[in-house]
């Protein structure tokens, strides 16, 4: 072999790629291709928010609906990869996202909110991470036929489990959602506290963010969205018309609606569930090492 022809085998065998990142927040089925140069990547997925409970309006009275569990945080690092090579991805409003495929690193998605009961938050599946928060339980309203709905669990975070969301309650209970936990947990959403006549849903639950660990979720107060981790989105603010609202992307849940003798309503979805992907493996890895924006 000439000396030029060594020289420019010898760059194609040392070639590697620049740090880069991909990024799925729509639900679907993907295939992401490893660019030329990248042989290992780290990755971290995140559950959909289970949707809040419906509120339910009977004879002899009406219940608030449970607010839905917070999606699961799980990511693996420095996983080896073919370039040119496709690998799956699924981001799914059902059941579990993942890169490859469930045994790799998956996260399950929150349970949904039920009519008083609250759903648990999701686990991970495979990779290291957190569970989401349990969503809060909506009141019974007896013969007052005015019921609460329950707050949103926050999405689970790198280093701890997302809050639980507070559960609906008359005058004088409790109805605050806690923060995250341990850290960069999306915070449990408020539920209603009042003896007033509105049919008000609990607040969404605190999403987590994919850049990596950060502060944890503050827990909302009295239908006040949780707080989101890691720079997540913070849940939206219980709404006083009945329907559930929205958990925090990513991953919150959403919130349980309020009940009244005029009707039933809907509980809120759930946080947008998502997959990010980050190289190179070997020096860019979950939960903080370079996993910003590049």
């Amino acid at each position: 072999m000439s000396g030029a022809l060594q020289a420019v085998f010898q760059n194609q065998r040392s070639f590697a790629a620049p740090p880069g990142q991909q990024e799925y927040i729509t639900n679907g089925c993907f295939s992401w291709v490893a660019p030329a140069g990248v042989t290992s990547v780290s990755v971290v997925a995140v559950g959909r928010g289970g949707t809040g409970g419906s509120s339910q309006h009977t004879a002899c009275c009406d219940c608030g609906g449970g607010g839905g569990g917070g999606g699961a945080l799980a990511y693996t690092n420095n996983y080896t990869v073919v370039p040119g090579t496709s690998y799956a991805v699924r981001v799914s409003a059902t059941i579990s996202s993942f890169f490859i495929n469930t045994s790799t690193v998956a996260a399950n998605k929150g349970s949904n909110g039920a009519t008083t009961g609250g759903g648990n938050g999701g686990t991970v599946a495979a990779g290291t991470g957190f569970a989401g928060g349990l969503g809060g339980g909506g009141r019974n309203s007896g013969s007052s036929q005015i019921a609460y709905g329950g707050g949103g669990g926050g999405a689970g975070g790198y280093a701890g489990a997302g809050g639980a969301g507070g559960a609906g309650s008359g005058s004088g209970g409790s109805a605050c959602g806690t923060a995250g936990t341990g850290g960069s947990g999306g915070g449990g959403a408020g539920g209603y506290l009042s003896s007033g006549s509105n049919a008000q849903s609990g607040g969404g639950g605190g999403g987590v963010g994919l850049l990596g660990q950060g502060s944890n979720g503050a827990g909302g107060t009295n239908a006040a969205g949780g707080g989101g981790g890691s720079s997540g989105a913070t849940g939206t603010t219980g709404s006083t018309s009945g329907p559930g609202v929205v958990g925090g992307a990513y991953g919150g849940g959403g919130s349980g609606a309020g009940g009244r003798a005029t009707g039933s309503y809907s509980g809120g979805a759930g946080g947008q569930a998502a997959v990010r992907i980050i190289w190179p493996g070997t020096t860019r890895s979950f939960p903080s090492t370079n996993t910003g924006n590049v």
